[in-house]
């Protein structure tokens, strides 16, 4: 005799988990990143899933509901979602619906988006706080109506500084953790020397130094050309640590930017593993356009490639004092932080992360100083050749 099954009641047993929905989609993590001026949430999805999005007043909230969706981590606790969220909420107004509640602290603009798989990445749900006046740029500027007639070039005489402003830029942070080690993660080693690196320039009578992330949060790679140009940096170093197949390669690098591709192909291998940092950190870079590439073709660029290639060698000449160097040139390929018309721009791969005995070097401090002061004096040389420059 067959049994009949009340059609309802089958549904519910085919929806119906262990405590949950069968087949749904699970939240595995929750993570945070906080900068100064943006808050980023990241939900790791193991697979993608459609959200609705609403906001309530009288308390402000930003309502996210996922559909089929478990959650299978823990909830931050209150009073550690930064400045923009009070405290994050979960719960399930019906059973097949995952809510997210984050209770406002300040009025905020938001910007929401579900990335697909990269790299060690799956599904992320990425949701970023902004103050209320901000303009949300998802780490990419749009193309600019007007073009700025004031470019000033290496070659164009300028007012003496009391101080020349050197911009210091660890390489990636946040969710971009950057090549890995056994144990180390790029993105905390270069923050080290960075800071140790600003420390030390703060500390010479003609130079002075900015970061441009003092904590672990991505940045996208335009916006730290965008911070030389707004603060009228007159070097900009960004700082990273290689990594590679092989475990035996090692040593360090000094890279300047290629107009006409890369030097080698190991430099356009690297350049362009940086360059997918933007995808990391949540930004897709397939359907932008290249802001500076009609900059890139004046001769304010080329000047400025040649100032980058001789700044390199000084920083370069010193690093081999400190141990041994990949490449005893200054590289060149097309990275995007480089990319600056009118500064001076090294890109600086302190060691092979990838190689055992240049890991545990990069997490040494006393190593994290040689490197440090090799770059100061590579600077220092490069200012006492070029006097005109700074007059």
């Amino acid at each position: 005799m067959r049994t009949k099954i009340h059609r309802g009641l089958l549904i519910a047993i085919l929806l119906l988990g262990d405590g949950g929905l069968l087949h749904a989609a699970a939240v595995n993590d929750i993570r945070m990143w906080h900068a100064p001026e943006r808050s980023r949430f990241v939900f790791d999805l193991d697979r993608g899933v459609a959200f609705n999005v609403f906001t309530l007043k009288n308390p402000g909230r930003v309502v996210i509901d996922l559909p089929n969706t478990k959650l299978k981590s823990t909830v931050p606790a209150p009073g550690a979602s930064g400045q923009f969220i009070k405290q994050l909420r979960v719960g399930y107004p019906k059973p097949d619906i995952m809510r997210l509640v984050f209770d406002l602290d300040k009025p905020v603009r938001y910007f929401i988006q579900l990335l697909t798989p990269v790299d060690n990445f799956k599904y992320r749900l990425v949701v970023d706080y902004y103050h209320q006046d901000a303009v949300v740029e998802a780490d990419q500027p749009s193309r600019p109506a007007v073009r700025s007639t004031t470019t000033k070039s290496v070659a164009t005489p300028r007012k003496p500084k009391a101080k020349l402003l050197v911009l210091i830029d660890p390489g990636h942070g946040g969710e971009d953790f950057g090549a890995r080690g056994r144990t180390a993660r790029e993105k905390n080693i270069v923050l080290q020397i960075s800071k140790k690196l600003k420390t030390q320039i703060d500390k010479q009578p003609r130079l002075r130094a900015e970061l441009t992330r003092k904590g672990d949060y991505y940045i996208g790679l335009r916006k730290r050309t965008r911070i030389a140009r707004n603060l009228d940096a007159d070097f900009f170093i960004s700082i990273h640590a290689d990594a590679f197949k092989n475990k035996n390669v090692r040593g360090a690098s000094v890279y300047a930017l290629s107009q006409r591709g890369a030097s080698s192909e190991t430099a356009r291998w690297l350049a362009n593993k940086e360059n997918s940092s933007d995808l990391a950190g949540g930004v897709s870079l397939a359907d932008k356009d290249d802001l500076l590439a009609q900059v890139l073709l004046d001769l304010s660029m080329t000047k400025t490639v040649s100032a980058s290639i001789s700044f390199g060698k000084e920083v370069l000449s010193e690093l081999k004092n400190v141990g041994r160097v990949h490449s005893r040139r200054v590289e060149q390929a097309g990275f995007v932080v480089l990319k600056s018309p009118d500064i001076p721009s090294i890109l600086i791969e302190t060691a092979y992360i990838t190689n055992p005995t240049e890991e545990k070097l990069l997490q040494n401090s006393e190593h994290q100083y040689r490197i440090v002061n090799a770059v100061v004096s590579g600077i220092k040389r490069y200012v006492a050749k070029n006097e005109n420059l700074f007059q």
